[in-house]
């Protein structure tokens, strides 16, 4: 068994669902000690971190990522226990195989590799750990970000170790994300009996103009990086669950995905427009989640770019789609920042799993870019 696959497997079985590490960094902080890495945990309310370093000068690459995974769904819908790490058909099944424990495997091996080869490396290696990705991300990546900029370190170069690639693994690294702003909204009507409507106002019929409106607004045309800004609804609820009453309320819950061509001051007011020129009663109450941010083509990017073409033969592509991950809090002190990792096809379902012939390339990738960046 290889060991990026045994440390997989042995982080797999460890029942990590956010906000709970169950043990994972202590498992990885065991492996770093002995490599000469200073060892940091950080714990805010239930969430472990750990910011672990390897020497003081410059550069400094840190690998990122988080230990904690989204819950399993239905056990009895997996065709092995999600926690319990199972090899079949080429295949490595569990939650947290591929988001993104195969990655924190690959970085451990991957600098237990280049330390071996290179001890008296120029520069510094870190690791940025975390057990609240996955949830609400308010105690995690965010936190540690302070402490580290309070006290004036920043990184150089950073990867985080999401599941980037898509059909094969190299071919897409994230060299940056869309921002993510969310809106509640509620429209308010006057409740009241279906067969007498003059008696009442419909909040559903009252929104459907401006709600078609929102839908069909070009927010902005993207860039030569990002996409056009995305405007979607995710939720829309109404009524008693009565057939007979008119409701008095209709709730909305919609997000936008935003490129730096739009300001989130900008959005909030053409929303804010839209719904008043419709004439409509309402409350919005919004939520920022992460600003879009963009790591250009450089040392970072190069130095990956080429591991990965020289490990598998593949050109990767720069791309800014997706979700978001904490590179959004990581970037603010970190001059370049990419996501990488192994391929993306089950992340969050049922039967997650990771290519077992992938696991070793995925740390030969990282060690080789390390190689370019530390030398």
């Amino acid at each position: 068994m290889s060991r990026t696959l045994e440390l997989t497997r042995a982080l797999v079985s460890r029942h990590s669902v956010t906000p709970h590490d169950a043990g994972c960094q202590a498992l990885l902080a065991e492996r770093l000690a002995k490599l000469g890495f200073t060892l940091e945990p950080m714990r805010f309310g239930e969430v472990d971190n750990l910011w672990a370093r390897r020497g003081s000068g410059k550069p400094l690459l840190c690998f990122a990522g988080h230990t904690d995974v989204v819950p399993s769904g239905p056990v009895d819908e997996w065709h092995t226990p999600p926690f319990e790490p199972r090899e079949r058909n080429g295949l490595l099944y569990g939650r947290g195989a591929a988001d993104m424990k195969a990655s924190l495997a690959a970085f451990v091996t991957a600098i237990e590799d280049f330390v071996a080869t290179h001890p008296d490396h120029p520069g510094s290696i870190s690791l940025l750990l975390t057990s609240d990705e996955e949830g609400v991300a308010v105690d995690g990546s965010v936190k540690v970000v302070d402490v580290l900029e309070a006290r004036g370190e920043e990184i150089d170069y950073c990867i985080v170790g999401e599941p980037t690639s898509d059909a094969e693994l190299g071919d897409t690294i994230k060299n940056g994300r869309r921002g993510s702003l969310s809106g509640h909204l509620f429209i308010h009507g006057i409740q009241g009996h279906i067969a007498y409507p003059h008696l009442a106002k419909n909040p559903v019929h009252l929104m459907a103009p401006a709600l078609a409106e929102l839908a069909a607004t070009e927010w902005d045309r993207g860039n030569d990086f990002f996409p056009p800004t995305s405007w979607q609804v995710s939720n829309i609820h109404a009524g008693t669950g009565a057939v007979n009453i008119i409701p008095g309320l209709c709730e909305i819950r919609f997000n936008f995905r935003f490129c730096p061509e739009s300001t989130v001051a900008s959005l909030k007011e053409r929303v804010h427009a839209i719904l008043d020129k419709h004439g409509l009663g309402y409350e919005l109450h919004w939520a920022l989640s992460g600003m879009p941010f963009i790591t250009a083509p450089g040392a970072l990017t190069e130095a990956l770019s080429e591991a990965i073409r020289e490990q598998c033969g593949v050109a990767a592509t720069l791309s800014t789609t997706g979700g978001t991950s904490d590179g959004r809090f990581i970037k603010r002190i970190a001059r370049e920042l990419v996501e990488f990792g192994p391929v993306n096809a089950t992340i969050h379902k049922l039967n997650e799993c990771v290519e077992i012939a992938h696991l070793e390339p995925l740390a030969a990738i990282y060690r080789k870019t390390l190689e370019k960046l530390l030398r």
